[in-house]
């Protein structure tokens, strides 16, 4: 095993392990996405687990450590508009304000469209 620097991720070790931890968390939201919808909507676990994990996805891209895996560009657009869909048609059902309903979506479309960039990035560089 190769190994570049002092640092707990500067080996391929490390590398393997960023890897299947990133892999685990793209594999619970690919699940999650072609699961039932109900299961992502605002109120259910995977409708709070999908932005964090996602979120999770772009604080290790971020550290630009060797290993983390990001979904493709595609797949992650699929999922942000699957997403916001169902997000968008159950929302108003649990009677949100106005003021939060519109801070929490931005903050959804800011999640997809920061993983999208990130890997952008990653695939030009």
């Amino acid at each position: 095993m190769g190994t570049w620097g002092p640092g707990n991720f500067d080996d391929d070790a490390a590398a393997d392990h960023l890897a299947r931890l990133t892999d685990q968390l793209a594999t619970e939201v690919a699940e999650a996405m072609a699961g039932d919808p109900v299961g992502v909507e605002p109120d259910e676990y995977w409708g709070v687990a999908v932005p964090a994990n996602l979120e999770l996805l772009a604080v290790l891209a971020r550290l630009d450590y060797v290993g983390v895996l990001l979904p493709e560009v595609a797949t992650i657009e699929a999922w942000k508009a699957k997403f916001l869909e169902i997000w968008d048609g159950s929302i108003d059902g649990l009677e949100p304000s106005p003021a939060f309903k519109e801070a929490r979506r931005a903050v959804l479309v800011r999640t997809f469209e920061d993983l999208i960039e990130l890997r952008k990035t990653a695939d030009a560089g």
